[in-house]
């Protein structure tokens, strides 16, 4: 990727690499490049609960106003909601300030088209190119050119009502527990439960600034699990920090993940004829479980790429209409361009509801087989693939877990490192058989 947009936006400590400086450009370049087909391009912004964040909507909102642009302020909402609002609203972008599940030091900036799509990378070069050509001495808007700011958390209202049309069952009768993170889900997501009727217990609903994610949400279930146990819930659902994924609990406070949940709706999709070409988008990193419980169902599963925009390529270039990752980042075509944690529960509560069974027993369609990941650091990623004593190990590998499991070895995008995992009913042998491989890419690349 470029200098500043990595997979997913630009991320960075507040104040130190993500600067106002740069939010301020980022505004200004955004507003530049949409401004090319409209006068005063309409930009769309949210921003999850860090301190940070209103220092860095402050600059990108006069960055958009020094192009000429009209900033829609909504203040802290959900990321998948300015993917929303920027559809509804026609306007020509969306961008959330968010760093996602990270600690609250960090902060990132991510834009939507106003389709709601996330950008293509070569037009977060075209930005990354306008960003580094700015001057302060370059000619800008005056008078009545000058952009405009609106301030308009109300809108909200309208993500809120669209999230509960999503779901054709009330949730009365179920107990629940949502852990907000502290985050962009605390004033969204017990609304919506509430008014579907569950009763919810909420925790992690007040953030301060400094508490995202600390201890919290989908990145540290370990309150959630005993929330749920303590109140004898039927479930709980876990938020992360900008609320654009999920994970849950049961009533024993077992963690349900991402693969399960996906399951889940897949197989309720499924049953009712309307998943199209009964076809699940996962990634390479989900669990075999998952493969085997959509194959058992007559399903199939499409592998994407891991990240979430690789999963949505998969999704659009064959219509499909579910895909998701381990994390819990799940994408109903039907409904949302992208993951959307509320979304992503209210369809696995409604599979609940409609099932008449415990969630541990709707998870339970699913095995989740042990998976074994070991990051080997090597002097060189080069050649690996074709070398002959790593494909020689892979091999006897599969050959030991036959179909009962799987090895995956790839490299890291990002780090010196080859990523060694292994899935299989039988931990020790995964654990002797990760070890063997590992020791010989080690070897093998330095």
């Amino acid at each position: 990727m470029g200098k500043f947009f990595g997979t997913d936006g630009v991320r960075g400590i507040a104040n130190k690499d993500l600067t106002p400086e740069l939010a301020f450009r980022l505004g200004w370049a955004a507003t530049t490049y949409f401004g090319r087909d409209h006068e005063k391009p309409v930009i769309v912004i949210g921003r999850d609960t860090r301190i940070s964040g209103l220092m860095l909507e402050a600059a990108l909102s006069a960055g958009i106003c020094s192009a000429g642009g009209q900033a829609i302020v909504l203040g802290i909402v959900p990321t998948p909601a300015v993917a929303y609002l920027a559809g509804k609203l026609n306007a020509q972008a969306g961008v959330v300030i968010s760093a996602s599940h990270n600690p609250y030091p960090d902060n990132g900036i991510k834009f939507f088209a106003g389709t709601g799509y996330k950008l293509s990378d070569a037009v977060e070069d075209e930005l990354e190119e306008l960003v580094l050509s700015y001057k302060e001495d370059m000619e800008r808007p005056v008078g009545d050119k000058v952009g405009t700011i609106a301030f308009h958390h109300d809108l909200l209202k309208q993500y809120i009502d669209y999230l509960v049309s999503t779901v054709d069952i009330d949730f009365k009768g179920l107990k629940m527990v949502v852990d907000c993170a502290h985050g962009a889900s605390y004033e969204v997501a017990p609304v919506v439960y509430k008014r579907l009727g569950a009763e919810v217990i909420v925790i992690n609903n007040q953030p301060t600034g400094i508490n995202i994610n600390k201890n919290c949400g989908s990145t540290h279930m370990e309150q959630l699990q005993e929330a749920v146990i303590l109140h004898k819930a039927h479930f709980g659902i876990a938020h992360d920090g900008d609320a654009d994924r999920c994970l849950a609990v049961d009533e024993h406070g077992a963690i349900i993940d991402g693969d399960q949940m996906m399951v889940i709706c897949a197989l309720d999709l499924i049953s009712q004829n309307k998943l199209k070409d009964n076809t699940l988008v996962a990634t390479v990193m989900s669990n075999i479980g998952l493969y085997q419980a959509i194959k058992k169902a007559g399903g199939k599963v499409e592998v994407a790429a891991v990240g979430d925009r690789y999963v949505l390529e998969v999704m659009q270039e064959k219509s499909f209409m579910l895909g998701g990752e381990q994390s819990g980042h799940v994408i109903f075509a039907e409904y949302s361009t992208t993951g959307d944690g509320v979304l992503t529960a209210l369809q696995v509560i409604a599979a609940l509801k409609k099932s008449d069974k415990s969630m541990s027993e709707l998870a339970a369609v699913m095995t989740r087989y042990p998976q074994l990941l070991v990051n080997v650091r090597v002097a060189s990623k080069a050649g690996w693939e074709e070398n002959e004593a790593i494909t020689r190990a892979i091999g006897q590998g599969e050959a030991e877990l036959s179909e009962e499991g799987r090895i995956l070895v790839r490299p890291s995008g990002t780090e010196q490192l080859i990523r060694v995992m292994a899935e299989g009913p039988d931990m020790t042998k995964l654990e002797r058989i990760v070890s063997s491989i590992a020791n010989i890419v080690k070897k093998e690349q330095g």
